[in-house]
């Protein structure tokens, strides 16, 4: 391909996904921000992107059972759609901004238990539950092995824990630095932290495959500083329908994500 075409092509995925901005002021450069409106990790988690909020639920739901515990709620948009077909949920987080929250917005809800959990860690709730959903938790872990083998004991036999994480080292980069992540996940890599914990595997694939070449041409060689909340609306409109369709028809041989179904031995 020529150079002036390959530019093109990177200088437009760039301008899809990312900007050269600085970071937010909330972010000081050495720690993960708060989850608050400056959050970098919440840009796909606002209106600007409710084709890629879909595709998370549509792929997370088929395994959610009755009880669920989400590691790492946020503000609790992501479990709050599960709120009508549970008989109990578990939500977490070890931000102290985002665990006030979720104590307000659940308040006087005897079905929903709010806990301050950072992981490694013993973990108490009222009752096991049959589910655990963690969406972009695992990556921030050292001892990951040790965390799901903490989740595990709080699931019932025969229970899933569904993991969601970014994927392949080579699009990590400096937005992976600022927001905390040790690593960035391969299939073979997940495999070995799952099994390591003692658990079984019913999924484990590469998602989101345009979505990983524009993270690639945008963070990585763009160097863009973190997703531009007006772009990522275009780009959801136009990179993630794409991508679903094609993950229809067939398996993606590498993504922006690995997802992972993960199931606690009987």
């Amino acid at each position: 391909m020529p150079e002036a075409k390959k530019n093109s092509v990177a200088s437009t995925l760039l301008g899809l996904l990312g900007s050269r901005r600085d970071t937010p002021e909330t972010f000081d450069g050495e720690h993960q921000p708060a989850a608050g409106e400056g959050q970098l990790e919440n840009h796909l988690g606002g209106d600007e992107a409710r084709n890629y909020r879909q595709y998370e639920y549509d792929m997370v739901a088929p395994h959610v059972g009755k009880s669920l515990l989400e590691v790492g709620s946020g503000l609790g948009h992501f479990s709050e759609q599960f709120a009508g077909r549970l008989d109990y949920l578990v939500v977490s987080d070890n931000d102290s901004y985002c665990v006030e929250q979720l104590n307000k917005r659940y308040a006087g809800r005897d079905d929903v238990e709010v806990l301050d959990l950072a992981l490694p860690a013993e973990i108490k709730i009222k009752r096991k539950v049959d589910t655990v959903v963690m969406m972009n938790v695992l990556e921030h872990i050292k001892d990951d092995v040790q965390a799901l083998k903490d989740l595990a004991s709080v699931v019932e036999p025969g229970g899933r824990i569904v993991i969601w994480v970014p994927g392949y080292m080579q699009l990590y980069g400096d937005f992976d630095r600022k927001v905390g992540h040790v690593t960035r996940y391969t299939p073979k890599t997940l495999r070995a932290t799952v099994t390591g914990a003692g658990l079984n595997i019913d999924t484990l694939k590469p998602i989101n495959f345009l979505g990983g070449i524009a993270w690639w041409a945008a963070v990585r060689r763009g160097g863009a500083g973190y997703p531009d909340p007006k772009l990522v609306k275009i780009y959801d409109r136009t990179v993630v329908p794409t991508t679903r369709a094609i993950e229809k028809v067939i398996r993606p041989p590498f993504g922006q994500t690995v997802f992972c179904v993960a199931r606690v031995p009987e």
